[in-house]
């Protein structure tokens, strides 16, 4: 396949246009752009449900040289508005490839542009923030464009998390694929197997994967789901799964979340859940300038840190959390808040994705401090 040269623009908020090429489909996108840093992975980043309503810079040059396949999908579909790249390999190689990703984004009606500076984009969120955009085919006047953009709605207050969640409720019992386990301990795990609700504002399969790896039977419910629904199946304990947009608008699961930690039993945040579970407990959250979003981001305390998977706009502000709440990790390069445990109660979250595929595994021991906490509470109700 051979891309087509169809010229493209990009036109930020603040008026900066970027003149270049498409690939995937014809069309004008609107969303807010940010930039990744992971070298591997663009697509668990395409099909990442956190990634809903914005367009994603890769920093990396190269992409699409090992195509798609079906088995690497975070999601039933790409997630994001648009993509933006420096280069596009438009021949796959690799043997797991079935399309390539041109061909993957047009499918899905997803355009994305290449062929422009994707360095210098980066250094001007970093240096501005993170806003608003357009990729466009259609429309190549920078000033036009600017206008449909100035008319988005800022990702700031907005609950996203209504078009992501299941809309049904599912079991999920399929553990981490033999092949890609990197935790032998694990594998074929026949221990106490301890029933777990996954409230759903977006939540990644490679976290249901690790959760039925680690034994766990999994039922994911939709965002909105009623305590008392949640409380029915008798769970051992509450995951709050990750999710797109500002979590402080997300209000139905901070209600939810806190009637849940009446009931006393174990609860697991994942990025979007830890920010819910912060609100829950009475902190606050604020934006984050430009974002954490890539593989290599440090976390840590007390001279340990792991390497971590993050994907998040949005932080907990530390001098919210009350007494009662002790912070377990630092975001290594801002200091912000990346992990937190209640003192008395069996909650605990974290600001990154220890499923970490692809991505470093320092974290994946979270899942089984979990399900260690699960059978603590589980002895002590007996």
């Amino acid at each position: 396949m051979s891309i087509s040269a169809q010229p493209a623009l990009l036109v930020l908020a603040d008026g900066t246009a970027y003149h270049g090429l498409s690939f995937g489909a014809l069309g004008t996108t609107i969303g807010e752009v940010v930039f990744n840093t992971g070298m591997t992975g663009y697509q668990e980043v395409l099909t990442d449900p956190s990634y809903c309503g914005q367009i994603v810079t890769f920093t990396y040059p190269e992409l699409g040289n090992t195509g798609v396949n079906p088995e690497d999908e975070e999601s039933n579909m790409p997630q994001i508005k648009g993509a933006i790249a420096r280069n596009i390999c438009p021949r796959p190689s690799n043997w797991r490839s079935t399309l390539s990703l041109p061909e993957y984004l047009q499918e899905y009606k997803i355009p994305g542009i290449y062929g422009i500076d994707t360095r210098a984009l980066t250094r001007k969120i970093r240096t501005v923030g993170a806003m608003n955009g357009a990729i466009s085919t259609e429309i190549l006047d920078p000033t036009e464009l600017l206008e449909k953009v100035q008319s988005a709605p800022s990702m700031a207050g907005l609950n996203l998390v209504q078009e992501v969640t299941t809309k049904e409720v599912y079991q999920w019992s399929e553990p981490t694929d033999s092949n890609w386990e990197f935790n032998p301990s694990v594998s074929g795990n026949s221990g106490e197997q301890f029933t777990v609700v996954a409230i759903d504002f977006g939540v990644k399969k490679n976290i249901l994967r690790r959760l039925a790896s680690y034994g766990c039977r999994v039922v994911v419910v939709p965002a909105n789901t009623p305590p008392e629904e949640i409380l029915k199946y008798n769970p051992d304990g509450i995951f709050l799964s990750n999710g797109p947009g500002d979590p402080s608008a997300v209000g139905e699961g901070i209600e939810t979340t806190k009637e849940l930690l009446k009931s006393s039993k174990p609860v697991f945040g994942i990025c979007m859940g830890h920010q819910v579970l912060g609100l829950a407990l009475g902190a606050d959250t604020f934006k984050l300038k430009f974002g954490h979003r890539g593989l290599n981001q440090p976390a840590g305390l007390q001279q340990q840190v792991e390497i971590t998977s993050q994907n998040h706009g949005f932080a907990i502000n530390a001098d919210s959390l009350g007494a009662e709440v002790e912070i377990t990790h630092l975001n290594l390069n801002d200091r912000t808040v990346a992990g937190l445990r209640h003192k008395s109660l069996p909650l605990f979250s974290v600001q990154y994705h220890p499923e970490a595929s692809p991505g470093p595994h320092d974290a994946d021991y979270l899942f089984e401090r979990f399900v260690q906490v699960m059978g603590d509470a589980r002895k002590v109700k007996a």
